[in-house]
């Protein structure tokens, strides 16, 4: 882990650093290198799913590494065909495989879509077992998260959300710290939607610290105590965005940065019936 890279402690004492690197929508063929890259950058602090199709990437890229086990926080994520409570074990056990790994550090349902329920059941028993070392949640508004903590026995560790600079979650994050969830952010640079690099707002505050747009908004995010896991397939920039620890935001600056804030998502809304139609037709082998 990169020496100044902090640890944010889950709701079942498990640490997990608060800046990781993830691996949407790099391509399988890529994703090996860019794992590499990141790695040997610092990062310690890995973000996959199964229907990303680079699992196996990924993991050749962890045992080529050489890197220890134990020095390494690897998440992925249950996509909707499979969930329900048997199919969801078989679903986890090839995510295993395809990593590699004896088990993994966060085992998260991806969508709050289809029979997550019996998912969720199955994944308190792999908790139980040692299988993941936490488990958690992902797009999750605040209604059916709240739900499924009132109905089963383990309180999800984590749910990682869109968020970013216009879209920034704050009731969100309030409602997860009232019950112990830790928010997660995906798509911290709204991947450059509304000009999000070229933002004066974000620019003026990089020109005062000397620091690039991106690496503001992760301090910014970083500061809300946010976990983030930024993608990049350029070496120099995972460096750049690495370094972040050595400058902080004042209340003025972060009150700028929380007037961007448009209060909705730039991608797509998991309550809108269309969307939730064409996310349960997608399909991973």
């Amino acid at each position: 882990m990169a020496a100044q890279n902090r640890l944010i402690t889950l709701n079942n004492g498990v640490q997990m650093p608060i800046l990781g690197f993830g691996v949407f929508q790099v391509p399988d063929e890529h994703t090996e290198q860019v794992v590499t890259d990141a790695l040997a950058a610092g990062y310690r602090a890995l973000d996959t799913a199964a229907s990303y199709g680079n699992e196996e990437a990924v993991g050749r890229a962890i045992a080529a590494s050489g890197i220890p086990r134990a020095e390494l926080f690897v998440t992925t994520k249950m996509w909707i065909q499979h969930t329900g409570e048997d199919t969801a074990r078989r679903e986890f056990d090839q995510s295993l495989r395809k990593l590699g790994l004896d088990y993994l550090d966060l085992y998260l349902i991806h969508q709050p879509l289809g029979d997550y329920y019996s998912s969720w059941r199955a994944m308190q028993k792999l908790h139980g077992e040692g299988l993941s070392r936490a488990i958690g949640v992902s797009n999750f508004y605040p209604d059916r998260l709240v739900d499924l903590i009132l109905n089963n026995d383990v309180t999800p560790a984590v749910n990682q959300i869109e968020t970013h600079p216009f879209f920034q979650r704050h009731t969100d994050q309030r409602v997860m710290a009232e019950h112990g969830v830790q928010i997660e952010s995906w798509g911290p640079f709204a991947e450059g939607k509304n000009d999000l690099f070229t933002n004066p707002v974000l620019a003026g505050i990089g020109a005062a610290h000397g620091k690039s747009v991106g690496q503001v908004v992760l301090r910014w995010l970083t500061q809300r105590d946010v976990i983030v896991i930024p993608k990049s397939v350029r070496p120099e920039r995972m460096a750049e965005n690495l370094d972040i620890f050595d400058f902080d935001l004042t209340d003025d600056e972060m009150g700028a940065i929380a007037a961007l804030d448009g209060g909705e998502s730039l991608f797509f809304d998991h309550r809108d019936p269309e969307k939730v139609t064409w996310l349960g037709g997608r399909r991973v082998d």
